[in-house]
């Protein structure tokens, strides 16, 4: 399917379960991987709202809705925003509440493999991370390597990867950059393999996976979008709503299942432990091996 395998398909639609004439929203609409399945359940008499920053994503994804939906389709609503400002978003579209609402806070494989962002150390990039393929971000990437302070470099990196080496690999980063600025993903990964001990660039994963995942949530703010999309859920749900969020690190999944923690009394926990991909699942899709879902429901 046009190169993106959606995570956890199957168990998000059983779990999740949209009924016709449901109004939908997924806050992570891409290239409509669990969209096009969503659709069919809701029909035409369904209302499916797609949120992303990724322009091109949008436009990909609804050509993959028409061409699967024919004239069977919902009605569709895509929005270029991120769901941080949900509320906003659904007011000025007029819809007051939702009966269903996705977000699967992972990268596409297009924005990993052919985004030229950077958001890789397999290919050569410039230094951007930004989930908006618009050229006017005022943070990227390389606004971080290159001028944000050693000690915040630090923090980001131990909270939002639980990076082991995180002084290190931040004092090797200022180092590198005052000599010359670090202008490219392969030039930040060679000094990220070589700030860390030798064992630690043994590991299955490449040392510098948990660094160009911090960097990446730092540009987008992604913990702050995360918060914010949670705190807002009260106001665009009803008793029946269902939730769903798979994440795919321990940070954002620890956000959400403390959440809904503290919201017992509001929310039904609907997955009691958090779902992940079958051993099958895995081996078609190695990148959905750390992906787990959790779904709950407004009392």
């Amino acid at each position: 399917m046009q190169g993106h395998i959606p995570v956890l398909l199957q168990e998000t639609i059983d779990l999740l379960d949209p009924q016709p004439g449901n109004t939908v929203l997924d806050c992570t609409f891409n290239r409509a991987g669990h969209s096009v399945e969503i659709a069919k359940k809701i029909g035409t008499q369904g209302t499916l709202i797609g949120f992303d920053l990724d322009h091109q994503a949008l436009l990909e994804g609804e050509e993959f809705l028409r061409k699967e939906l024919g004239h069977n389709l919902p009605k569709v609503i895509l929005c270029e925003t991120n769901f941080r400002f949900i509320l906003s978003v659904l007011k000025g579209k007029g819809v007051a509440t939702l009966d269903m609402l996705l977000a699967d806070l992972g990268l596409s494989s297009q924005e990993l493999d052919v985004s030229g962002r950077g958001f890789t150390f397999q290919q050569d990039e410039p230094l951007r991370m930004t989930l908006s393929s618009r050229e006017d971000a005022l943070v990227t990437a390389y606004t971080v390597v290159n001028e944000w302070s050693q000690e915040t470099l630090e923090d980001i990196l131990r909270a939002f990867s639980d990076e082991s080496y995180a002084g290190r690999i931040a004092r090797h980063i200022v180092e590198a950059r005052e000599i010359k600025p670090i202008k490219t993903t392969r030039e930040l990964a060679e000094i990220v393999y070589h700030a860390v001990p030798v064992a630690y660039r043994r590991k299955k994963i490449h040392p510098a996976t948990k660094t160009f995942q911090a960097i990446r949530m730092a540009v987008n703010d992604e913990v702050g979008a995360l918060n914010d999309l949670l705190s807002s859920l009260e106001e665009v749900s009803k008793s029946g709503t269902r939730v769903g969020f798979i994440t795919f690190h321990s940070v954002e999944d620890r956000i959400v299942k403390n959440f809904f923690k503290d919201k017992k009394d509001m929310w039904e926990v609907k997955t009691k432990k958090p779902v992940s991909p079958s051993a099958q699942e895995q081996k078609e899709n190695p990148r959905s091996r750390s992906a787990k879902l959790r779904v709950y429901i407004k009392k």
